[in-house]
């Protein structure tokens, strides 16, 4: 089997009205017109000289043309190679950039969705699911949650609890950090919501790198929220200061969570070794694919780390490839099962409508996935056509 053509396609969704910042973000009045602008994402759809295709994601937060681009730029490396050579065609994209400075952003993100791309041919050629081809049907229910809880006052909040409730949701998770010089008002939404939800509801906090390097406010905030027994605290500081992560870990008893901002294993790796997180999120879509995320599963459970893989507000594809990685790791905690756009106005067609989830079955806070090989997903070519960037 032979790589026959490789397609990168840039979507992008405008929003119909303008959307103030749904998570923590710096100087957020100023740019939120341009990170919430649009829904995107960067699909990658690998064709075979056998007829065989398999399509990925490359997480987007900003352009789509980018990672687009970047795909096709390396798509003559690939014309002719067996797709089944994950390995070694990993091997071949890393060693282009790794001496030009580009081991993270868009470069790697173009890897990922090549890379994940590559598993879907490879579980389609051998009529298996890729969670197969990486290790089994370890967790034949996975344990979810319900994300995010976002800024959007306490009637919305009370609304949206009891909905997810209604649903089946035993975990929740809550954004936290809008206002980085002043927790109070995250202390306050985190005791509202704990009132809301009631004791049997597992809740945790996400600050998206919110508190900066500011590890005195996180520390006070995680104080507060193990106080009302939440399980963990998220992404509290910056995704580089791995020495305020362990001092974290050391002086609080909630879970310290992060990953979702990082790329590659030679980046997670540090925080394994300053034992300085409870629980790895590494995105597959951005982290540098299928093959990567499951790197870091691995090594995690190594350090006795738990992985719960990130989703956040990607694709649909995004979310599948979640599910197989969730489903083959031994150390596999709980899984992102977004539900929440950006506008609450303006649905993310990009999750709900690019295609179907392999979802089996959802129950009592657990799903199940099906035997399709590949992802098992299609994707709605009407939906691609609608929102493609020319």
């Amino acid at each position: 089997m032979k790589i026959r053509d490789v397609e990168a396609i840039a979507l992008a969704v405008p929003m119909d009205k303008p959307v103030a910042a749904p998570i923590s973000i710096p100087r957020a009045d100023e740019v939120a017109g341009v990170v919430f602008g649009q829904y995107r994402t960067t699909l990658v759809r690998i064709t075979t000289d056998e007829g065989i295709s398999g399509v990925g994601e490359c997480m987007v937060r900003l352009a789509p043309t980018a990672t687009r681009d970047i795909v096709h730029a390396v798509k003559p490396l690939l014309i002719g190679r067996d797709p089944r050579d994950i390995a070694g065609i990993w091997d071949l994209l890393w060693s282009v950039m790794i001496n030009r400075g580009h081991v993270k952003g868009f470069y790697i993100e173009a890897m990922s969705g090549i890379d994940i791309a590559l598993w879907d041919i490879f579980g389609k050629s051998v009529d298996l699911p890729v969670y197969r081809l990486l290790g089994g049907k370890t967790n034949p229910r996975l344990w979810c949650y319900a994300s995010s809880l976002r800024f959007r006052g306490l009637e919305v909040l009370k609304e949206e609890v009891a909905h997810y409730k209604e649903m089946g949701f035993t975990s929740m998770k809550m954004k936290v950090g809008k206002n980085p010089h002043d927790c109070r008002e995250d202390i306050r939404f985190a005791e509202s919501l704990r009132k809301v939800a009631g004791d049997d509801v597992m809740l945790s906090a996400d600050v998206n790198c919110g508190y900066g390097d500011d590890v005195k406010t996180a520390l006070q905030v995680g104080r507060a929220l193990e106080a009302l027994n939440f399980y963990w605290l998220e992404e509290p500081l910056s995704p580089e200061n791995v020495d305020g992560y362990a001092y974290l870990r050391q002086n609080l008893d909630i879970r310290i969570a992060t990953g979702e901002g990082d790329f590659t294993r030679f980046n997670i790796a540090p925080f394994f070794k300053r034992d300085a997180i409870d629980i790895v999120q590494p995105s597959a879509c951005r982290i540098g694919g299928i093959s990567e995320a499951h790197k870091i599963a691995d090594m995690a459970h190594a350090f006795h780390v738990a992985y719960a893989p990130h989703t956040g507000s990607s694709s649909a594809v995004a979310m599948t490839v979640g599910l197989h990685l969730a489903t083959a790791a031994p150390n596999f905690l709980i899984y992102e099962h977004m539900q929440s756009d950006w506008s609450k106005e303006q649905r993310n067609p990009l999750r709900w409508d690019l295609c179907e989830l392999p979802i089996t079955s959802f129950k009592d806070g657990y799903l199940e996935i099906g035997e399709k090989p590949g992802l098992g997903i299609e994707l709605n070519e009407a939906v691609v056509k609608k929102y493609r960037v020319a």
